[in-house]
């Protein structure tokens, strides 16, 4: 049965009372940002208070610029006490996602990531949907608020950003929630975050990338060895995709004690969260959606199966572990 918008908000609205204070927790990034300030929008006067916690260091100029332009508060989870809070709220994400999330008893999940099992008084779940922010949009729209141009800007810009500019995955809906969202976003802001895209020292990767890249049938491999964040992976991986004649990139990198990968593709007959998930999920965590995904590994389990400190090493090992699955994605 398809549950309507206005009961969706109802039913989402019941899970709060007055004299509530909300922890909505995020991996930030564009979606997550966008997607937390909505729920901020639509408890405002309904709660007593609601903080934004980011689980993430944020260091991508982008979505730093996002954060700056469009007075987004964040508090990082590590200055939060939690036992201030009654309420907690995951958005874009879910419990399996990250291991402080799974720390968290939600009380609330809205995501648009493949289900994983999550369980909470209320959830949202929408697979299929290019963008939470387009949920949220939804949300918005039943409940009859007006987003203010900074909310309209980051909720348009979160659509436009998850979707690829709407060469990814896409709903009708996500369609209808951009339309509408234009209508009161400030586009001079949007443009300005989206330029915001390198800092001065993410160019030294990359050289390293264009100095050790290996090509094997339309794939792009390549391992940075330690990187100050795992965005610039995405920033690499997102870059060899503009080759015409590759379908595949995957790069990696070390980052906060483990091996970060990011996987690309060209959106043709491939399931990259499927490959992320069968080549390294049984080691550590991986999934994500058809064209593009991401797995993560401790050092402390990839010691055992390779050399870690020898990047050479590294790379074959993961050429090995994807090609093995690659023809079956």
């Amino acid at each position: 049965m398809t549950i309507s918008a206005a009961e969706r908000l109802r039913r989402f609205y019941d899970q709060f009372a007055g004299d509530d204070h909300v922890l909505v927790v995020i991996n930030a990034d564009p979606d997550a940002i966008a997607s937390a300030k909505a729920i901020k929008r639509l408890l405002w006067r309904k709660v007593s208070s609601v903080t934004i916690s980011n689980i993430n260091i944020i260091k991508r100029p982008d979505n730093l610029a996002m954060i700056r332009l469009l007075g987004v508060a964040l508090v990082h989870i590590d200055e939060i006490d939690v036992s201030l809070f009654n309420r907690f709220v995951i958005v874009d994400s879910q419990p399996e996602h990250h291991e402080v999330f799974k720390k968290l008893n939600p009380d609330v999940i809205i995501d648009h990531h493949p289900e994983t099992g999550a369980r909470a008084p209320y959830l949202d779940i929408r697979p299929k949907y290019g963008a939470t922010a387009s949920i949220l949009t939804e949300y918005l729209r039943a409940a009859r608020i007006k987003p203010s141009a900074k909310l309209a800007t980051g909720l348009f810009h979160a659509i436009k950003t998850d979707t690829g500019n709407f060469e990814r995955q896409t709903q009708i809906e996500d369609v209808r929630a951009f339309q509408f969202l234009y209508r009161h976003a400030n586009i001079h802001l949007v443009r300005k975050i989206e330029q915001a895209e390198l800092r001065l020292d993410f160019l030294k990767y990359f050289k390293i990338a264009l100095a050790n890249m290996r090509r094997r049938k339309g794939r792009i491999f390549v391992h940075l060895g330690p990187v100050i964040n795992p965005d610039v992976c995405v920033l690499i991986a997102d870059f060899f995709m503009r080759i015409d004649s590759v379908s595949w990139s995957i790069v990696s990198g070390f980052y906060n004690k483990a091996l970060i990968l990011v996987f690309r593709n060209d959106g043709v007959r491939k399931n990259a969260g499927r490959l992320a998930q069968q080549s390294f999920g049984l080691l550590g965590s991986g999934g994500g959606h058809k064209s593009m995904a991401r797995a993560e590994i401790p050092i402390a389990d990839l010691k055992p199966l390779v050399d870690h400190q020898d990047e050479k090493k590294v790379l074959q090992w993961i050429i090995r572990q994807v090609e093995k699955r690659a023809g079956k994605t």
